[in-house]
């Protein structure tokens, strides 16, 4: 399994308010799936973090593609597969 780190830049304010209902439904359901690593907002309004754990670019585009933020057009996205390294416990 793959981890990818999905960056959701701020696009639209408004939508943003009027979509997150549906946007944290959505990952919910994907957290339920397995498909969610981590995910949250950055605290300076400049948008959030969604980290997928999924099999290919393909099929993390196809999640993303998905998400009422994108379908809306609230936020914008980029996605880079990431290699994670966790620190010591």
């Amino acid at each position: 399994m793959k981890h990818f780190a999905v960056f959701l830049p701020m696009l639209d304010e408004e939508k943003s308010q009027t979509y997150r209902s549906a946007h944290l439904d959505y990952l919910a359901e994907k957290r339920a799936e397995g498909h969610i690593f981590a995910n949250g907002r950055f605290v300076d309004g400049a948008g959030g973090l969604v980290i997928y754990r999924v099999e290919s670019f393909e099929a993390v585009e196809a999640l993303v593609l998905n998400d009422p933020y994108i379908i809306h057009k609230a936020r914008n996205y980029e996605i880079h597969e990431w290699d994670v390294v966790l620190a010591d416990q």
